[in-house]
């Protein structure tokens, strides 16, 4: 399936904290639509017949001697319904755990993979109820070995589900077979992805025992198992759009949020002050205009200091302020020296 399993690294790991209950919802769900979606009974078993009296006609009726054998052999049988009731829903899991771990860069793509078969099959089950062969007449030679063996395991009689818990599973959900379809994931990730050749024989057999479980223990046809591996087929090759429509979508609620943030932001002014500035003296800033701008600046001014005054006169400015050749002025207002004042200080 090089569609689900070579997908580029997305160019960031995937956070446990957001994957795990983006898994937890879909399972959920699927759990949840797969009991609400019970068909009527007389249809699925309608259904289940005409599926064994296809597969007769092609010679692929192989459920009935696997059947046979297991219902004989305890040895086979019991091992047989621990896995059916089991493996599932511990391989699936570790296998998703591994490629988060071991393989980042291809976890994305394998968990849209799994998800787009597990909602496929939902469908699947909603539009064919399938009576799985250990439900059908005895006449048929179908016998339930579940039910059985059930002394020597958890379950009951409502195929893998605990005692007393029949009525939560939809027993009618035969077709197709999710067992075949998830082994099929875990066998071609191990396959592919796999570097010990134990891991890659793994890949191989799993899928394959799964399959020969599935018939039997009387809980799936041939072609349940048939159309678990379509369906598996049909989620890689949906992977990429998923995949492409997911970011679309991301893409823009991000957008969306930033726009949303950057409105209720308010608006600030890159210049602290406004362009005021305060001057010695002032509390409160105000436009500075310079002496140019205002031709009674010297007028209305503040008035130099005495000491400022006398040295603006010059080096050669006597006592009185005087310079060398000119009148004697205030050094206040430049008005001239007071004929009162004495002597000397004319």
């Amino acid at each position: 399936m090089p569609h689900a399993t070579a997908l580029p690294a997305t160019g960031h790991r995937p956070r446990w904290w957001t994957e795990l209950p983006l898994i937890a919802v879909v399972y959920a769900l699927y759990s949840v639509g797969r009991l609400l979606v019970r068909g009527d009974v007389s249809t699925a078993v309608a259904h289940g017949l005409a599926i064994l009296r296809f597969e007769q006609a092609l010679y692929l009726n192989a459920e009935t001697p696997l059947n046979r054998l297991f219902t004989s052999t305890p040895a086979i049988g019991i091992p047989a319904d621990f896995a059916y009731a089991t493996l599932h829903y511990l391989v699936t899991p570790a296998i998703l755990v591994w490629m988060f771990r071991r393989r980042s860069a291809a976890y994305r793509a394998a968990r849209v993979w799994l998800m787009n078969s597990t909602l496929l099959g939902l469908v699947g089950f909603t539009l064919l109820p399938t009576c799985p062969p250990r439900l059908l007449d005895a006449s048929h030679g179908f016998v339930d070995t579940m039910a059985q063996y059930s002394a020597y395991g958890w379950w009951g009689e409502g195929a893998s589900a605990p005692r007393g818990l029949s009525g939560m599973t939809n027993q009618y959900a035969a077709m197709p077979s999710l067992h075949v379809g998830w082994s099929l994931w875990c066998g071609i990730l191990l396959w592919r992805h796999g570097r010990h050749p134990l891991l890659r024989a793994a890949g191989i057999a799993y899928p394959l025992i799964t399959t020969i479980v599935v018939m039997g223990t009387a809980n799936h046809y041939f072609l349940d198992a048939v159309a678990g591996a379509a369906v598996m087929g049909a989620g890689a090759l949906l992977t990429r759009p998923v995949i492409r429509l997911a970011d679309r979508i991301k893409g823009r609620l991000r957008a969306v949020l930033a726009t949303v943030r950057t409105a209720s932001e308010p608006v600030k002014s890159p210049i602290v002050s406004g362009g005021c500035k305060t001057s010695a003296g002032e509390r409160i800033p105000g436009q500075r205009t310079s002496s140019a701008d205002s031709p009674d600046a010297s007028a209305d001014g503040p008035a130099a200091p005495r000491g400022a005054a006398a040295d603006a006169a010059g080096p050669g400015a006597g006592p009185g302020g005087a310079g060398p050749g000119g009148a004697a002025t205030d050094a206040r207002a430049g008005a001239p020296a007071d004929d009162d004042a004495p002597a000397a200080a004319r």
